[in-house]
């Protein structure tokens, strides 16, 4: 009777856990009707936030996006370009003159994802017209980026290709 009695709690106590565990991951296929019939997730971030705090949790969001099971369960290795274009670019170069303490502490985060997501396959491209417009020196740029002259011609040639757009702003 002993026995009966400490299995129970344990029982109560995993069913508890494993319903918690349920309705703390990320939401199912099933709550998302745009993504029913989907069989690839090929996507274009047009990424123009240049403010270090909104740009980190933009640019962590992708990430997170990228690797949802949702977004997994539609395509297996989904095709992700972020083309870093107008004042966003200055976030990228290694030249950290003109932000705050607080901000260079955001941005060596935002160092850190970049880097996790070119290892995970995640395509990064910077516009140099606005590398140029926004005096970034293309040798203060990770090596992580891919340099393209014009970030709209890129976008463009994606969305040719079927890739969806998403505004970062």
């Amino acid at each position: 009777m002993m026995k009966t009695t400490s299995i129970r709690p344990m029982t109560v106590l995993l069913c508890a856990m494993t319903l918690l565990l349920a309705l703390a991951s990320p939401g199912a296929a099933d709550d998302y009707e745009a993504m029913k019939d989907v069989s690839a997730v090929d996507t274009i971030f047009d990424f123009r936030d240049g403010i270090p705090q909104p740009a980190l949790i933009h640019l962590k969001l992708i990430h997170d996006t990228y690797n949802d099971p949702v977004i997994r369960a539609a395509s297996e290795k989904p095709a992700f370009v972020v083309v870093f274009m107008a004042s966003s670019v200055k976030l990228l170069s290694k030249n950290r003159d003109g932000f705050t303490a607080e901000e260079k502490k955001m941005l060596e985060e935002f160092d850190q994802v970049l880097a996790a997501m070119a290892k995970e396959g995640i395509r990064l491209e910077i516009c140099m017209f606005a590398g140029n417009v926004m005096g970034v020196d293309p040798a203060s740029l990770p090596d992580v980026l891919v340099h393209v002259p014009n970030g709209w011609i890129s976008a463009i040639g994606y969305q040719k290709r079927g890739y969806a757009l998403v505004p970062v702003y």
